[in-house]
């Protein structure tokens, strides 16, 4: 009986490992694909997958170009296959005729994060994130895996640039198919898992009924077992986030390292109470709650592990609990045990698939399959297999009980004295958790504050405008809504400037985009000195505009401060690729107090329309934002 559970628990083991396994296969050297309207309704997209391990920060505009020996073919990229940062893959599709709309499918729920940087003939098209840090909410299409819909067109040629971030399994199962197909296949998909998903629910809050009902403990230790693994499986398919958690992306994090080694734990707990270890080996017992312990609390520090560290933990305690209850089933079997041996047949399959894929989680072994669907087909039969031997079971316990209160009659005395004792080591016990729980409070007092510094860091981070070093538009626009509220309540003027690179276009298509880029630096690097003050902020507005807010500053200090910037710019020349490159500027100054809680964005409107005046006027000039209508100075 308890081998029956155990075949069906290794094949839930064996579902979920898969989908945190990285199960990448060497490719030979990706070329391009070529899509046309005679393609079939799904394409594996991994012959033409290349990989690239980028630097922490590494934009897509600086990565490596198509053909350049660093992207390789897609290969393992550990071992083990857990973790992946900064790991870059490429697509590059050419298209003959009008094979018309497809849908890229990512189909494992469980990455952290896809940045996706879709190319049209080398131009961006677009820019997606997915993952299942985000909300469900954000996704494209309703569906537990990542969908991307993509419109071809004839002789288009598409470039699929995606970042992959994740602390779980990196293994990337991306495919083109078809909308008739990924619907089809998605029916098919969610029907399969709402039958087993549903079964697995159904057996076990009928075992947690008849557990409250009979306080049995092999029912509840299965019940247990069972609602555990039907929420991991739906936890592993992306069912829970789909359906449960859609606005808690943290739950997909905390949950899997957590539920993986409570699995294992009730697993244990359950085959002790089938395989009868009380009775027929002390030796078993001890070796078996020795294990659960350690699974639950595998399973209690699980968030303070981390997420790789404690999957590599649930893996090895996964491999060897698998093969410990294979030997207890097989020495109880052969001894004769009835249940041993009932145990031993239901679960040896499925124990075997789980020693085979805890090894392939080690890095040990690589499987060239994909058997999870099989898998769950298996542990479904088995959990109904269990369920019919576990009332053989409860036969047999509800005897012994029978058996176990008449000697308990005869044992009163020493079971009080036994109370009394352990309530004397409880007292003792309690003042050392009390010693316990000081000592971790404050612990975690310290790693709350290092990680709210952390946190604050990070903030400032963002802040930032990743080329130029200033702030960013994100910043700008928090200040200005600052410095408004004061120039408002303290009465004192507030100056915006709107700064545009003249001909910024001709240099990045005479010199290249490297050269723009250059440009860009050494303004804002202008720019910034001759900000005299602290309370003066410079800012990339976007593409080749800067903005610039000058607090307690009237129109003429700010004219003067722009015209230092123009003249500056003028004399400054950038040499490239033994070129000079001359360059100009024009701004647009606006200044007024402030009276409004609008007031602030009108004057920024108002630089704006200076600065156009300023372009219209013949570029190279500061021009002023003047009240009289339809007039600028």
């Amino acid at each position: 009986m308890a081998r029956w559970q155990q075949t069906a628990w290794c094949g839930r083991m064996f579902s979920i490992l898969l989908w945190l396994v990285v199960g990448v296969i060497p490719h030979s050297k990706a070329q391009t694909l070529t899509l046309t309207e005679n393609r079939t309704a799904v394409i594996d997209l991994h012959p033409w997958l290349q990989q690239f391990q980028g630097e922490e920060g590494q934009s897509w505009q600086n990565l490596p170009p198509k053909g350049d020996p660093r992207w390789q073919g897609i290969n393992h990229v550990k071992p083990h296959g857990i973790g992946a940062n900064n790991l870059w893959l490429r697509i590059d599709i050419t298209v003959h005729g009008s094979p018309g709309l497809r849908i890229l499918s990512i189909n494992n729920p469980l990455l952290d994060r896809i940045d996706m940087f879709h190319l049209v003939d080398g131009k961006l098209f677009s820019k997606l994130q997915f993952g299942d840090s985000l909300p469900f909410s954000a996704r494209l299409m309703n569906s537990q895996h990542f969908l991307y819909p993509i419109q071809f067109k004839d002789g288009q040629n598409h470039s699929l640039l995606l970042k992959v971030t994740t602390d779980g399994g990196a293994h990337v199962p991306i495919s083109l198919q078809s909308l008739g197909y990924q619907r089809q296949e998605s029916e098919k998909r969610n029907l399969i898992l709402g039958l087993q998903l549903g079964t697995m629910m159904a057996i076990g809050l009928f075992s947690l009924f008849v557990a409250l009902a009979s306080g049995s403990f092999s029912y509840s230790y299965y019940a247990a077992y069972v609602l555990s693994t039907t929420l991991l499986f739906a936890t592993v398919q992306g069912v829970g986030f789909h359906y449960l958690w859609p606005n808690w992306p943290q739950m997909q994090t905390w949950l899997i390292p957590f539920l993986l080694p409570v699995c294992i734990c009730f697993a244990l707990m359950f085959a002790e109470k089938v395989l009868q270890l009380k009775k027929h080996s002390i030796a078993m017992l001890r070796l078996c709650r020795f294990s659960a312990a350690l699974s639950l609390l595998l399973a209690l520090i699980s968030p303070l592990l981390g997420y790789e560290l404690a999957l590599y933990g649930s893996s090895i305690m996964l491999l060897w609990v698998s093969m410990l209850l294979l030997a207890f089933a097989l020495i109880l079997a052969m001894r004769g045990h009835k249940l041993a041996k009932l145990y031993l047949i239901g679960w040896s399959p499925l124990l075997a698939c789980t020693v085979f894929f805890s090894l392939t989680f080690l890095g040990v072994v690589h499987p060239d399959v994909d058997p999870i669907m099989p898998a769950m087909h298996s542990v479904t039969l088995e959990i109904v297999f269990m369920a019919a031997v576990l009332a053989i079971r409860y036969n047999d316990e509800r005897q012994a009980k029978l058996r176990i209160q008449q000697e308990a009659l005869t044992l009163a005395r020493q079971h009080q004295e036994d109370r009394e004792e352990a309530l004397r080591q409880e007292a003792s016990t309690n003042e050392r958790l009390e010693k316990m729980v000081e000592e971790r409070t404050l612990e975690l007092e310290i790693v709350l504050r290092e990680l709210n510094e952390l946190n604050a860091r990070l903030t400032e981070q963002t802040t930032i405008d990743g080329l130029t070093g200033v702030k960013n538009r994100t910043a700008f626009d928090k200040r200005l809504q600052a410095e408004g509220r004061i120039s408002r309540r303290q009465n004192t003027p507030l100056a915006l400037m709107m700064l545009d690179i003249d001909h910024f276009k001709q240099i990045n298509d005479i010199h290249g985009h490297l050269a723009g880029d250059r440009a860009l630096k050494d303004i804002a690097k202008l720019i910034t000195a001759e900000l005299k003050r602290p309370t003066d902020l410079i800012s990339r507005f976007g593409g080749e505009e800067f903005a610039m807010i000058l607090p307690s500053t009237n129109a003429e200090g700010a004219m003067m401060v722009a015209e230092n910037i123009r003249q500056a710019v003028e004399s400054l020349t950038i040499e490239w690729e033994g070129k000079m490159i001359p360059l100009t500027v024009s701004i647009g100054v606006s200044s007024n107090l402030i009276a409004g809680e609008d007031q602030a964005l009108t004057l920024l409107d108002q630089a704006d329309k200076a600065l156009y005046q300023a372009k219209h006027q013949g570029r190279n000039r500061v021009c002023l934002y003047n009240d009289t209508p339809d007039t600028l100075q």
